[in-house]
């Protein structure tokens, strides 16, 4: 697949950080030798490659390309940033080597990659590079930098996905447990393409498109001490308040916790129309599940449809079916047919691990919010891509080693260039 150029005229890195100073230092100090030399402008071909899947798993999902893109697009040092390197540089590196630095840019850079998205495996490049010596060996570290984790969260991702089945809802809520805030972003953006169907992250879904998702916290429900804490009853002209004590006590359910009840109250009259509650506060199983039933059957007499509940704690396969019990009791009881298929969130350190057990319980959970174990991808933190030089001035170059198996391949899925 060939990428016109003026697909990325004019496109800069998401993250303002992503510049040419974004490197390690002995990139630039092995420019400043093959300047000095002469050689910066010998053609060069690097590949980019893992050598094994991560998570002890049989495939990558390959993700950055459209980042890299833009890096390379917008790659120019500053006046700024050669100024720093000056005070910086070893005392005697010559100022004609800064004038190059300020005149370098991509537009002679050629990139063959497979298509972002798609399966990559190892020892197969996912990325080749040619072009000059110089400019292709300041663009290792940025490159590293935009793949590894960008494909990491991804395959990650899309294990999660192959792990809770086809059928099942996915979001990502991993922001507040993310490596900082590109971490968190990252991990919202490319756990999307993977397969992940929104996020919590509204910055993610500002900047990228995503569907974003979230009802209330524990702190939300914590907060209402009494149905006093209920302020405002009113909905449709009808006392919502009082509508829904009428189905408590038609539920038989006159013991729930009235703070729990009145934190629902108070969701369900700011969001009639999307009202999903977070049960497990205090009881979840004679509390929680039935003040959402109470809430859910006032909503529906006024002509609304509750969402369904979100258990955060607990034996998450047996609560998500004694819930589903719960719901078609009421179900039957009040002729509701739609009552019985209410939404089952789970969240709570979910990991395959978590995932694979549900399933052999038999659970009853229609969407998974994962959140750590997805974005910092605890069971394999890092992808290990690397940045080979295979050719220089037309001849093959390889870097042998005690390590089998070295060698690389160019990739053919795809071909984009920046000139």
């Amino acid at each position: 697949m060939s990428i016109p150029e003026s697909t990325y005229a004019g496109a800069k890195p998401t993250n303002a950080l992503v510049t040419p100073l974004l490197t390690d230092l002995y990139q630039i100090t092995m420019a400043y030798a093959y300047w000095k030399v002469g050689r910066h402008t010998e053609d060069a071909t690097f590949d980019l490659f893992f050598r094994k899947n991560p998570f002890k798993g049989e495939f990558t999902v390959f993700a950055g390309l459209e980042e890299v893109l833009f890096f390379l697009n917008a790659f120019k040092f500053t006046e700024s940033d050669v100024a720093y390197l000056r005070d910086v540089m070893p005392q005697g590196t010559e100022a004609g080597f800064f004038d190059w630095l300020l005149s370098l840019d991509c537009s002679n850079v050629k990139i063959y990659a497979l298509k972002e998205g798609t399966i990559a495996f190892p020892r197969i490049p996912v990325l080749r590079i040619e072009g000059h010596l110089g400019i292709t060996q300041l663009l290792e570290t940025g490159l590293l930098n935009l793949l590894n984790y960008a494909s990491l969260i991804a395959t990650n991702a899309a294990r999660f996905i192959k792990a809770a089945g086809k059928d099942k809802t996915l979001l990502e809520f991993g922001l507040r447990r993310a490596q900082g805030p590109d971490g968190g972003i990252s991990a919202s953006r490319y756990s999307y393409m993977a397969g992940f169907h929104g996020t919590s992250n509204v910055l993610a879904g500002k900047l990228f498109g995503i569907p974003i998702k979230g009802t209330h916290a524990h702190a939300f429900v914590q907060a209402h001490r009494s149905l006093d804490d209920v302020k405002q009853t009113m909905l449709n002209g009808v006392d919502f308040k009082a509508l829904t004590l009428q189905y408590r006590a038609k539920l038989n359910a006159d013991n729930t916790n009235d703070g729990e009840l009145a934190a629902f109250i108070s969701y369900a009259l700011a969001f009639p129309q999307a009202f999903l509650a977070l049960v497990d506060t205090y009881e979840t199983l004679s509390s929680g599940v039935p003040n959402f039933l109470a809430v859910a059957l006032a909503l529906h007499d006024l002509g609304y449809k509750a969402q369904g509940i979100r258990l955060d704690s607990g034996d998450l396969a047996y609560l998500s079916k004694e819930a589903r019990r719960h719901f078609k009791a009421a179900a039957a009881k009040f002729n509701l047919p739609d009552f019985a298929n209410f939404n089952i969130v789970a969240s709570n350190d979910i990991n395959e691990a978590v995932l694979n057990s549900l399933n052999d319980q038999g659970h009853e959970i229609d969407s998974f919010g994962i959140g750590t174990h997805l974005v910092t991808c605890q069971a394999q933190p890092a992808l290990g891509m690397v940045y080979k030089l295979v050719e220089i001035g037309g001849q093959a170059r390889i870097k042998l080693s005690q390590e089998t198996r070295s060698a690389s391949s160019a990739p053919t899925a795809a071909r984009s260039s920046t000139s």
